[in-house]
């Protein structure tokens, strides 16, 4: 019975710390859920229906939280959720994202994508900017794991654009489950960052090695929207870094101060497009 307990102490302590990680606010509705455990347990003979009430009160006050109450905690901070539902050429890639309340940025940098997702209707309409992981809606300084800086809101990736191989007609969708890992890889002769990178530092290829690569051949880079994409962001004056490969930034003919190299430390960048702002 003892030993019961201990797991059981130990194994909330894990989730705590797990949805803590992944949403950051997580760990704290997982809490707060518990006060209603006693009334479900005074209410609900079965065991297994309690367990089914319970998870579905963590459940609903997750959603209540994260889509009443954070975007009002978050204003002290200067963040603001990116467009989820509410427009229709900005949203996120995975649903996942703003799920984990990892959508949050400065509400400049919501302008710049804005006028940039505008910008691109009149270039190529329809065309959807879809965003990856931004960061999270509460103070400065909080990892959004597993970045290394997306921890003010300053910081946004985005997905690059993608053909179908069949029609070479424009997708709105990109090959990655999560968005990333799945590479727009050098030609011959071009540089190739990656490999040398990956000799000198473990992750930097790591993505590519977790993520599935079966839906590779159902997409096609579209060079000619993503140059435009971030010609476009780097027309931005609050935008001051934009991270993609070397290869990519000589194929794209990319020139600019702005344009920069992430280093071997990061991850590579020839999966999506990284922006930051001043």
């Amino acid at each position: 019975m003892i030993s019961m307990k201990i797991l059981l102490i130990v194994s909330i302590i894990l989730l705590f710390c797990v949805l803590t990680l992944l949403t950051q606010v997580g760990g704290i509705v997982l809490l707060l859920s518990f006060l209603t455990h006693r009334f479900i347990d005074a209410r609900t003979a079965s065991k297994g229906w309690r367990t089914v009430w319970k998870f579905s009160c963590f459940i609903v006050f997750y959603f209540l939280v994260g889509l009443l109450i954070l975007p009002l905690l978050a204003k002290p901070f200067n963040r603001a959720p990116l467009p989820v539902f509410s427009q229709a050429y900005v949203k996120p890639l995975r649903a996942i994202t703003w799920i984990c309340n990892r959508h949050y940025v400065r509400k400049d940098m919501i302008r710049v994508v804005n006028e940039a997702a505008a910008g691109m209707q009149q270039e190529y309409p329809g065309s959807v900017i879809n965003y990856l992981d931004a960061g999270f809606p509460l103070f400065n300084g909080y990892p959004l794991f597993p970045h290394l800086s997306h921890n003010d809101g300053k910081k946004l990736d985005l997905a690059f654009f993608y053909l179908s191989p069949d029609t070479y007609l424009p997708l709105n969708d990109a090959p990655s489950p999560t968005g990333y890992g799945i590479c727009e890889e050098p030609r011959p002769g071009e540089q190739d960052m990656p490999a040398s990178c990956s000799k000198k530092n473990w992750q930097y290829d790591l993505m590519k090695k977790l993520v599935p690569q079966s839906a590779r051949n159902g997409f096609v880079f579209d060079s000619v929207r993503t140059k435009t994409l971030l010609g476009l962001l780097m027309a931005e004056p609050e935008i001051e870094k934009v991270f993609i490969e070397p290869h990519l930034k000589t194929r794209l003919g990319l020139t600019g101060s702005k344009i920069r190299f992430h280093g071997c430390n990061a991850v590579r960048h020839d999966d999506h497009i990284h922006i930051q702002m001043k």
